[in-house]
This record gives C-alpha cells, sequence and structure tokens, in this order.
C-alpha cells in the first residue's frame, strides 16, 4: 500500500480515539486538534511501522504520545498567563478542572497508559508498544492509576472550591 493511502486509512479509523487521547492529556481541543493533524502528517510523510493493524494502532499512539510530551514540556518552559478576575466555575467545571489537575498531577507515564486505555481503547498490547514498556508495566500502571485518581481528584476539587470561596471573600 502506498504512504498516502495508508495515512488515509489510520486517520480514519484512528483520528477520533488519536484526539481524544490528546484532548485529555492537554486540556484544549484547539491543541488536541493541532497535534492530531501532525500525527497524521508524520504518518503520511514516514512510512508507517508494522505490518498488523493492532502494531499500525500502536504506532499512531505512540507518535500521538511524543508530540503531547513535547508539547507539555514546552508549555512548561513558557511563563504561565493568568486572567485577573476570574468568575467562579460551575460545579461541572470544577468537577471537570479537577479531573483534568488530577490526570496532570499523575507520572506521565501512568497518565498515558489511562488515558489509551480508557478514551482511546487501545488493548494492553498496543498501550505496551505505543509506550515502550511490558504488558505487566501496562497492567500496574493501569491499576495504579485507577486507584490514584479519585484521590488526586477530589483533592483538587476541594482545593478549587476552597480557592473559589477564597475569591468571593
Amino acid at each position: 500500500m502506498n504512504p498516502v493511502a495508508d495515512a488515509k486509512i489510520l486517520f480514519s479509523q484512528h483520528r477520533d480515539g488519536v484526539f481524544r487521547y490528546l484532548s485529555r492529556i492537554v486540556g484544549q481541543a484547539d491543541t488536541a486538534n493541532e497535534l492530531t493533524q501532525e500525527v497524521f502528517l508524520r504518518a503520511w510523510r514516514a512510512p508507517v511501522a508494522g505490518e498488523t493493524e493492532v502494531e499500525r494502532r500502536a504506532w499512531v499512539f505512540k507518535v500521538a504520545r511524543n508530540l503531547a510530551l513535547n508539547h507539555l514540556r514546552d508549555a512548561r518552559r513558557r511563563p504561565e498567563t493568568v486572567e485577573l478576575g476570574e468568575a467562579a466555575q460551575p460545579a461541572t467545571q470544577e468537577l471537570s478542572v479537577a479531573l483534568q489537575q488530577a490526570l496532570a498531577a499523575l507520572p506521565n507515564l501512568d497518565r498515558d497508559v489511562f488515558l489509551m486505555k480508557e478514551s482511546a481503547g487501545l488493548s494492553y498490547d498496543e498501550i505496551a508498544s505505543a509506550c515502550g514498556v511490558t504488558l505487566d508495566a501496562v497492567r500496574a500502571r493501569l491499576h495504579r492509576a485507577r486507584v490514584q485518581l479519585p484521590a488526586l481528584a477530589a483533592d483538587s476539587e476541594q482545593a478549587a472550591r476552597l480557592e473559589a470561596a477564597s475569591n468571593r471573600d
């Protein structure tokens, strides 16, 4: 199969899963959309690794993961801007922010394993290949993330409520 046809097939099969995965990591739809496009541009430019569908899907998510990690690293280097006079957030938005903060508090690999499984629906084999770890490591990291996330989200939600209450005073 030629690279352009291969990229088109990969795009139609995996764009939604890649976008969901990247959205959870970067937290902004515009940025996730740009990164998703970059994933498939790279698939178009380079030969896709793997003979089987599982190997190709794992390759696509490995590219997505690397782009996301690069984006997060670069974002940490840029100064953070804060808008003055932000309004109090509705409860659902507070929860969404708390979940995003909880995901960000997880170690990168734990977060990626969790999101590849829960947001993108990858199999353990695909996750192991995309992240360069063993199946046992995938299982352990997924379990650890599932245990830690509720506590981290609760802490983040409580912190957001305390901050919102202090801003109202």
